[in-house]
């Protein structure tokens, strides 16, 4: 069951328990017992738990409290297709044959605009106040989802932050011309650089094309890097020596980085160093990767061999930003998510294994909210201190084992102050969208 949150905002959560890494101390691991003073929308101060003295005063008993989330990196212009074109093979090719036919098929503006606010109003529901997009770029796409993606960051504005990358492949990447359209196209948009590659003869050029035309054009770079179990995929550490060596001064994001995971040590170390010196931001995709890699139904039934995740650990101990994120909903890259930050936190402790020690585990926290929000430059900063927006997420669990041993669904929402709706869209609304059952 929900709070009752006041109707004026005005109100004191006494005596909860927030993670000391989201109010001011990056590497704590610790929780700090505390009072929230809630009045005009905004924290207007912490305290210790019994400190406050509004007389609306919610006792919480201990129950944790989390800045709402930030998503850094999604798919909001593939979301919820599944039940009209499946993967056949869970594969990520299949994926990928997958989506091409249905977006050739139906993606038309008004197709692309009810599924992305249907996934909007999940990630609000579930507490998320800023998401990043990656949007296909394959023309003659670019020409719709652009705009689509406009309409939907003036509509919801005030309620979910958003920011998209255009999506491309290496060979529109390889072709002067194309680039260079689709990057004007994305800055006019006020967007970012985004593509995809992994295993290619060329990634040396194709980084040096992207990360020029970036510098060129002043926009910041997110990409797919190295989403692939073989270990010759070296996208990653050429985006490195390509930011390294052109003195590249804007935000660099790398998704995926899977390949990082089987290569050999001396490999991995080499990577890492590079990544920490170039100033690239890692976001690992926990639950779409160990569903989509190191699955291959060639010889039958096979049980896959390793996660498909990247060295998170690894990364954030050679001091480069690490996020996760939720990345596809419901599409033929990953079967399931809701675009839910707590969901992604809780899959993300059991498959990267960031929960031990639980003594440091709160720092952990930030990987779906102040970080991403820092790495994307979000206005919306996921912290917890006075002065900044009351957008939290009040969770019924005092400690970490309480918090991620259930879903959290009568988890209470509070955006600028105040209790949102948290009542999940039908998927029967998309039903006409999906074709004949």
């Amino acid at each position: 069951m929900t709070l009752s949150i006041p109707a004026d905002g005005h109100y004191v959560l006494a005596n909860v328990a927030v993670p000391i890494s989201v109010m001011g101390d990056a590497a704590s691991g610790a929780l700090d017992l505390v009072d929230i003073t809630i009045a005009d929308a905004k924290i207007a101060a912490i305290g210790p738990a019994g400190s406050a003295s509004l007389p609306q005063r919610l006792d919480l008993r201990g129950d944790i409290v989390m800045p709402a989330f930030a998503d850094l990196h999604t798919h909001l212009d593939k979301g919820h297709i599944w039940p009209r074109k499946q993967n056949p093979d869970g594969t990520w090719i299949g994926a990928l044959m997958a989506v091409l036919e249905d977006r050739e098929a139906n993606w038309a503006a008004t197709d692309v605009e009810r599924r992305m606010d249907f996934s909007l109003r999940c990630a609000y529901a579930h507490g998320t106040a800023a998401i990043r997009t990656h949007l296909d770029m394959a023309p003659p796409q670019h020409e719709i989802t652009w705009d689509v993606f406009a309409a939907m960051r003036e509509r919801w504005a005030g309620r979910i932050e958003l920011q998209a990358a255009g999506l491309m492949g290496p060979d529109t990447i390889l072709d002067d011309a194309a680039l260079r359209a689709i990057a004007t196209t994305a800055k006019a948009a006020g967007g970012i650089l985004g593509g995809s590659t992994a295993v290619h003869l060329e990634n040396p050029t194709i980084m040096r094309k992207l990360v020029a035309m970036a510098g060129e054009l002043g926009l910041d770079i997110d990409l797919h890097t190295d989403e692939s179990p073989d270990p010759k995929a070296n996208a990653l550490e050429c985006l490195a020596d390509a930011v390294i060596e052109s003195g590249f001064t804007g935000s660099v994001v790398a998704g995926h980085c899977c390949s990082l995971a089987v290569q050999d040590t001396e490999t991995t170390k080499r990577v890492i160093d590079k990544v920490a010196r170039a100033g690239i931001a890692v976001v690992s995709l926990p639950m779409c990767n160990m569903y989509l890699q190191d699955r291959d139904n060639a010889d039958g039934v096979r049980t896959p061999r390793w996660r498909g995740v990247t060295l998170v650990n690894e990364l954030k101990a050679a001091g480069v930003r690490v996020a996760i994120a939720s990345d596809n909903t419901r599409d033929p890259f990953y079967a399931y998510g809701d675009l839910d930050g707590f969901e992604v936190l809780r899959e993300g402790a059991r498959i990267l294994h960031f929960d031990h020690p639980q003594s440091d585990a709160f720092a952990w926290v930030r990987v779906v909210s102040s970080d991403p929000a820092a790495v994307a430059g979000f206005a919306y900063g996921a912290e917890i201190s006075p002065g900044e927006v009351a957008d939290l997420v009040v969770m019924k669990g005092r400690n970490w084992t309480e918090l991620m041993s259930r879903p959290q669904a009568d988890r209470t929402v509070i955006r600028a102050g105040k209790a949102v709706d948290t009542t999940l869209p039908d998927y029967r609304e998309l039903d006409d969208l999906m074709g004949p059952k």
